[in-house]
């Protein structure tokens, strides 16, 4: 064992030592990293590919288009009623004697064809292996005669480590996702029933989504306190407007309704029609 990251009197850091940190970190696929534009394509003419600044991945190994900069690379011409597809590999190569490496750009030209063109080969090395070329497809220019029709870009963008964070928090959150029952929310089963229910809580969220009717009859213009009285654990932290549309039995008649529900635990809501006893309800709020 010997230390990698520390002083040791001599020089000791060594590139494979560093390409493995890299893949255990992103991975040992070929990758474009957050980072400049991405190394994003743009066609200058049929003859002239530049690719913006970004960096990549492939194998460990780390190569970039430096920031505000670009690279350029030459398409061949094409043939009038022929088609074809050219491969831009980002080429990795070490000389065997000196032990120097470099990243360019190379273009493969494919084989022209008045039918279905396929990608050419390139060389599928490994450099964490000792391969001396290692390939890495990048982009593929399709063309038809002497155009270009298509730049596609063969590689994905690596999501930053604070995003995968971040997306992992919210997937945790779903899996923690608990539905929420009527009794749960308080509502007062003893007037109001319930057809249909999606009300549930993800981290300190709730959603309440329900429809409910009752058999009782409405006095319009009536503000119906207490519907809801909302257990403390689900409370909202300060009063939230809650939208509810009250319809008649055969779901026509629709008319909005002015609705609260209160940091106190109570959901109150005024009804303007007395024909309209179905209600539809559906909000959002904070809770402890």
């Amino acid at each position: 064992m010997k230390i990698m990251t520390g002083k040791a009197g001599t020089p000791h850091v060594a590139a494979q030592q560093f390409r493995q940190f890299v893949e255990d970190t992103v991975g040992q696929e070929s990758y474009i990293l957050t980072s400049g534009d991405l190394l994003e394509p743009e066609l200058v003419s049929n003859n002239s590919l530049k690719i913006r600044s970004g960096i990549m991945s492939h194998h460990g190994n780390l190569s970039t288009v430096d920031l505000g900069t670009y690279d350029t690379v030459t398409i061949r011409n094409g043939s009038q009623g022929m088609k074809r597809i050219d491969l831009v590999v980002n080429r990795y190569t070490k000389n065997k004697e000196t032990g120097i490496e470099k990243n360019e750009w190379i273009v493969i030209m494919g084989n022209p064809t008045s039918g279905s063109p396929s990608v050419p080969t390139y060389t599928q090395g490994n450099l964490q292996e000792g391969d001396l070329v290692d390939d890495c497809p990048v982009f593929e220019v399709h063309l038809n005669g002497i155009n270009v029709t298509e730049v596609k870009k063969l590689l994905k963008v690596m999501p930053s480590i604070p995003t995968i964070n971040k997306d992992l928090s919210e997937l945790q959150l779903y899996h923690d996702k608990k539905t929420l029952t009527p009794t749960d929310l308080g509502l007062n089963t003893g007037i109001w029933k319930v057809i249909a229910n999606n009300s549930y809580k993800i981290g300190n969220a709730i959603h309440l989504n329900m429809e409910i009717y009752t058999t009782s009859i409405i006095v319009a213009n009536n503000v119906y306190n207490n519907a809801f009285t909302i257990p403390s654990q689900y409370r909202p932290l300060i009063d939230t407007a809650v939208n509810v549309t009250a319809s008649d039995g055969a779901y026509k008649n629709p008319v909005a309704c002015t609705s609260l529900a209160k940091a106190n635990g109570n959901l109150f809501f005024c009804i303007p029609k007395a024909t309209n006893n179905y209600l539809f309800i559906d909000a959002e709020w904070e809770c402890a």
